[in-house]
């Protein structure tokens, strides 16, 4: 597992002298399906590689997910949405949350929500000093007339 980590992997169905064709490409889909827990596919046309990992995900029980579309557009995600095949992304917070329990969004910051409140320069260097010095550097906080604003 170490080396793995360390050297990478590769997974193929061909010999390691194979040079790549369009018809390969869905064996190496099948392989990348097969690895996955679950399949989200952002965009497919109806008869596009995209739906053939679509194929390979339903033969293997996975879960499907898809980005929302407009219609006449990612004709193949509409229609799996249509047919109860897939689930829409919605909120990409949510779909986080849902799958591992975690969200994307960062918790708050306990210095710019001190400075929301425009505190005067000196109670915040006394407070919180290096983040004083490095936001200010960084653009995150401005300093004007002895108080500290948020750009």
């Amino acid at each position: 597992m170490a080396a793995i980590e360390q050297e990478g992997l590769i997974l193929s169905a061909y010999d390691a002298d194979f040079l790549a064709t369009p018809w390969s490409f869905v064996a190496r889909n099948e392989i990348v399906v097969a690895l996955g827990d679950i399949l989200i596919v952002t965009q497919a046309d109806l008869n596009s590689g995209s739906m053939r990992s679509v194929e390979f995900a339903l033969n293997m029980n996975k879960k499907i997910y898809v980005l929302p579309h407009q219609i006449n557009q990612s004709a193949g995600t509409n229609q799996l949405l249509k047919e109860g095949l897939a689930q829409a992304i919605y909120d990409i917070d949510e779909f986080v949350m849902e799958l591992s329990g975690h969200t994307l969004c960062q918790e708050k910051d306990a210095f710019l929500e001190y400075c929301k409140n425009n505190p005067n320069y000196d109670e915040a260097i006394k407070n919180y000093a290096e983040k004083t010095f490095v936001y200010e550097l960084e653009g995150k906080i401005k300093i004007l007339n002895g108080k500290i604003y948020l750009p």
